[in-house]
């Protein structure tokens, strides 16, 4: 057989192959060929069109060696405009509301952290001036006030107290501290009320007469309550307080002279602990606020009265 007639063998029995197969492909049911999924955005009319074959092949006979595809049911999210569409996948999980709230929470938590840190703060300030036993700071003491009556240490509790060591002949530091003194008297009543007592207490007991520390001090706040007492008297309350004061010697009757001293506001709880000492370097304001958070922390009832 010559080379032709070989190949023109090979080509027939090739395609009477090929003619025998086919049937068998094409009787492959439609329902089971796969098909491309359709879009997100066509109409859902286009949906419906595109699944009806797949409806109307559900009752024919399955291949055996097939099984039926079950496909999910749930839409997906539907925008009004492809600008909402596209603004939705730009923006993710999160928004404008989101950041807002999440800037806002992150600052509060710093605000109330620094309130509490301050807040600890002015506690360890207050635990650690207080002494084991007998106070660092303060202490008893039995002096006269203004009006000519026994005041005691006693007589400061129940209230804040403010506590200032001066004289009444001072020329220019009693009268500056004095009036700032005055200041936060007024901004302690107006922020907490009337729960601080403000006491001046005489380092001149010899020249400090009750008539004259009633004079004196009605020029600055109706308030202020004087003490003084004898030179012992005086000596023992400024230990107690850890004030220094010196008067000089061998004043001659009727001869003026200075007294030097420790310039600080002394803060005593209600219960007649040292809280804080409230020095020049502080404004009416700074030491008004200096006050009202101390009094803030205070857990238990204040005297109003």
């Amino acid at each position: 057989m010559s080379c032709t007639a070989s190949a023109c063998w090979a080509t027939a029995s090739i395609a009477r192959t090929l003619r025998n197969e086919l049937p068998t492909i094409r009787t492959v049911p439609r329902a089971f060929q796969s098909k491309p999924a359709p879009s997100r955005c066509l109409h859902s009319a286009t949906r419906q069109q595109l699944s009806s074959p797949l409806r109307a092949t559900a009752s024919q006979p399955q291949h055996p060696h097939f099984r039926a595809r079950h496909f999910s049911t749930s839409r997906s999210q539907k925008y009004k405009t492809v600008q909402q569409a596209e603004s939705r996948h730009r923006s993710g999980p999160f928004s404008w509301a989101a950041g807002a709230l999440f800037l806002l929470s992150g600052a509060g938590l710093i605000l109330y952290f620094r309130y509490e840190k301050a807040r600890m703060e002015r506690k360890r300030i207050a635990e650690a001036t207080k002494g084991i036993g007998k106070p660092k700071v303060g202490g008893s003491f039995n002096l006269v006030d203004q009006d000519g009556r026994p005041f005691a240490d006693e007589k400061l509790k129940g209230k804040y107290a403010l506590v200032y060591f001066g004289f009444t002949h001072c020329p220019d530091i009693c009268p500056e501290e004095l009036d700032k003194m005055a200041i936060m008297i007024d901004k302690v009543k107006e922020t907490s009320g009337n729960v601080m007592r403000p006491i001046f207490i005489t380092c001149d007991p010899a020249r400090d007469t009750p008539v004259v520390m009633k004079r004196y001090l009605r020029e600055f706040h109706p308030d202020i309550i004087g003490l003084t007492g004898t030179w012992e008297d005086i000596k023992s309350v400024c230990k107690a307080y850890r004030v220094y004061f010196s008067t000089p010697a061998d004043v001659k009757p009727g001869q003026d002279y200075l007294v030097d001293h420790s310039i600080y506001f002394y803060l005593m709880d209600p219960e007649g602990d040292f809280v804080e000492a409230i020095g020049r370097n502080f404004s009416p304001d700074q030491a008004a606020r200096v006050i009202n958070n101390h009094i803030k922390d205070w857990r238990d009832p204040l005297d109003k009265s």
